[in-house]
């Protein structure tokens, strides 16, 4: 039936099992056929027929389930207008806190420049139109991320954009809006915290998370030129995978545990490999592994290609297995000795200042994904009924909800004013003064998602543990954030690590 101008009066007329309609949000569906497919079963809507359902409807959906269903509107009430803002791929979100403030139109910011406004727009537009919907569908099934959307993000330079600032960039319009000599830790920070909007966790370190954590200690620590614009390029533009494989079942955190050895061949000219890594995000698909190895007077970094003695098995976590999370074993891998990153025995350095961007990164996803949980949950508030009364009616809802808006509020400053250092810094810089701040930030930022999803899952009772439905992004939150408190350092190591650079520069003066 194309859509027709109807009255109310007509649409109550349409009341029964077979012949069922119903007004949401001023427009008309037709649901007679779909009575037996609804998944909340057909008394439901039977219990609306011929109604206005809009306030039931939205006390249990958002407006995606009427997007999804909208072959079933047949039509709109005379004289009246939708009143649902239904957002475009790209779109800044009109939710109060569900932006960082220097992107709403109301405040300024010293660090965000027009460049960075426009990055943010075209990437967000990428990642609703071609991530998004990939993400959502390889989260339930456990897939590993396309081919066709690596090329898509090589060919728009989002592949290089993610491992921050470089030479890798110079050269290149990035987006069509950013000289890649001009991306700076702003940019960085912008293009992070767009594509975590996708809201699938186990996806989200696997689209290429390996990479962004591995290819950056080869561009900054590999002595062979020819070597590192080979494995940069082949990286880079998606036909071969990278991830770091540094964790062991005997060192986590404690790097310097680590029991895999890599010895000299008598000829000097190789190392042979020897032993086991664990929990290696991308580890099952990738083609060449970052790998710490103990080496005869200390510890290296070395560069391994997928070859024969190299075997990944997937492991199972709280998240999807699309991260493509691995254990690997090394039985006496060759290796040339032209693919170490760093000083031989020196490598612990190579895997310290590499840490940085990791963490700076994951900072940035949790605080986004914090925040889109603020988000959800003032959503929730407005439009849930209890009792009589909108949950936001409720003190002490809004008092959960003061406390999780000034932890992410706090962080996102926080982070803010750390890019804006970064930017300003040297690589060499970075390590020296930024490893204790970053740690800091990301302990703490961890500790506030821990406050944001219990606080949240209560706000939704039985739907914030639900994997679909309304709740589905907040009991993904909540089963996932310990991720982000465990990877790239725990919260206690990260913590004390903070307090022990400080420490290094207190004047011994002062007593």
């Amino acid at each position: 039936m194309p859509h027709a101008t109807l009255t109310r009066a007509s649409v109550a007329e349409h009341n029964t099992p077979d012949d069922l309609w119903c007004i949401i949000d001023h427009k008309v569906y037709d649901l007679s056929d779909f009575v037996d497919a609804h998944p909340g079963g057909s008394v439901v809507l039977e219990q609306v027929a011929g109604t206005d359902a809009t306030s039931a409807f939205y006390n249990l959906h958002r407006q995606e389930v009427l997007q999804k269903y909208e072959s079933l509107c047949i039509g709109t009430i005379d004289g009246e207008k939708s009143e649902v803002i239904v957002p475009h791929p790209g779109d800044l979100s009109p939710v109060p806190y569900a932006e960082p403030l220097w992107l709403r139109p109301q405040f300024k910011s010293p660090y965000f420049k027009d460049s960075h406004r426009a990055l943010r727009k075209k990437v967000r537009e990428f990642v609703d139109e071609h991530v998004t919907p990939e993400a959502q569908q390889k989260e339930k099934d456990g897939t590993y991320i396309s081919q066709e959307l690596i090329d898509k993000m090589a060919e728009k330079d989002l592949l290089a954009m993610r491992l921050g600032p470089g030479k890798h960039l110079h050269g290149k319009m990035l987006m069509g809006v950013v000289k890649g000599e001009e991306f700076d830790y702003l940019h960085d920070l912008v293009q992070a915290q767009e594509f975590v909007r996708s809201n699938a966790r186990g996806f989200q370190d696997g689209n290429m998370a390996g990479m962004m954590i591995s290819l950056t200690a080869v561009l900054q620590w590999m002595g062979n030129e020819s070597l590192k614009q080979k494995i940069a390029e082949e990286c880079l533009s998606g036909k071969k995978k990278i991830c770091l494989a540094i964790t062991e079942a005997f060192a986590g955190s404690d790097v310097a545990g680590l029991r895999t050895t890599a010895t000299k061949t008598p000829d000097g000219k190789h190392y042979i490999v020897r032993g086991t890594k664990k929990w290696i995000t991308n580890g099952m698909w990738c083609d060449y592994f970052v790998v710490g190895c103990r080496t005869d007077k200390g510890f290296s970094v070395l560069l391994i290609p997928r070859q024969d003695g190299v075997e990944t098995s997937l492991i199972k976590t709280s998240y999807s297995t699309a991260a493509g999370t691995a254990f690997i074993e090394f039985n006496d891998v060759k290796v040339p000795v032209e693919n170490i990153l760093g000083e031989e025995h020196k490598g612990f350095v190579v895997i310290m200042s590499n840490f940085n961007h990791e963490r700076f990164m994951m900072c940035c996803a949790v605080i986004r994904q914090s925040r889109t949980v603020v988000e959800e949950c003032l959503k929730w508030c407005n439009q849930r009924i209890v009792f009589g009364k909108k949950l936001i009616e409720q003190p002490a809802i809004r008092q959960k909800l003061a406390k999780m808006i000034s932890h992410v509020e706090a962080n996102q400053a926080w982070l803010e004013q750390i890019a804006y250092q970064m930017s300003q810094m040297s690589y060499a810089q970075q390590s020296k003064h930024l490893g204790g701040p970053i740690g800091l930030l990301k302990s703490f930022c961890t500790r506030s998602a821990h406050e944001i999803a219990d606080e949240a899952v209560n706000i939704f009772g039985g739907r914030g543990i639900t994997q679909s439905g309304m709740g589905r992004v907040v009991e993904m939150f909540h089963r996932t954030y310990k991720f982000d408190a465990i990877l790239g350092g725990t919260e206690e190591i990260l913590a004390d690590l903070g307090v022990r650079q400080a420490m290094k520069d207190f004047p011994k003066s002062m007593l």
